[in-house]
């Protein structure tokens, strides 16, 4: 076994074992943790398995052509529109959306266009928008969008273009 797979094994159960002494010994910081960890994990369990079903249907229905042309090089700033739409109705956190980044990606996205989709998911939501304008009011969500989303784009676009450059490729993980 690698050095670095029997390393992660180490960091695994040091953390299950500091969950269960914790419990043990009622050190209050680590069963919060605890509990945190059990609900994160129930709540990936809910959504993940219809997650990924979908992202496995995307990827025998959609036409890669359909994805090139709407996303990919020729696609323009209309693409970062598509993107932006798509990553504000994501549900799911980025855990989700890093698998629907790749799924596009493979299908012909260009890297730009999966980084706008990206940030748009995490900043754009429409429930954290909601959120955001009942605590924060509708003004500073306004000024938020405005300021955030070309910022997006043109990091998305200037850091598209710096890979695209360099050959910079997404492979499938391990």
């Amino acid at each position: 076994m690698k050095r670095s797979a029997i390393l992660k094994i180490l960091l695994i159960a040091s953390y299950f074992i500091f969950i269960g002494v914790s419990f043990l010994m009622g050190f209050n910081p680590g069963q919060q943790i605890g509990q945190n960890f059990a609900v994160f994990s129930v709540d990936m369990l809910k959504i993940l398995p219809g997650a990924f079903i979908l992202i496995g249907l995307f990827e025998v229905w959609v036409k890669r052509e359909t994805v090139e042309r709407h996303l990919g090089e020729g696609s323009g700033f209309r693409g970062y529109l598509w993107m932006i739409l798509l990553g504000s109705t994501a549900v799911g956190g980025l855990y989700l959306a890093f698998p629907v980044a790749y799924a596009l990606y493979s299908k012909g996205a260009k890297l730009s266009v999966i980084f706008t989709y990206l940030s748009a998911a995490a900043i754009c939501r429409i429930p954290m928008t909601i959120f955001e304008a009942s605590f924060l009011g509708v003004k500073f969500t306004v000024i938020r969008w405005l300021v955030s989303l070309p910022l997006v784009i043109i990091t998305s676009i200037v850091l598209g273009n710096y890979l695209t450059r360099r050959g910079y490729k997404v492979e499938a993980g391990e």
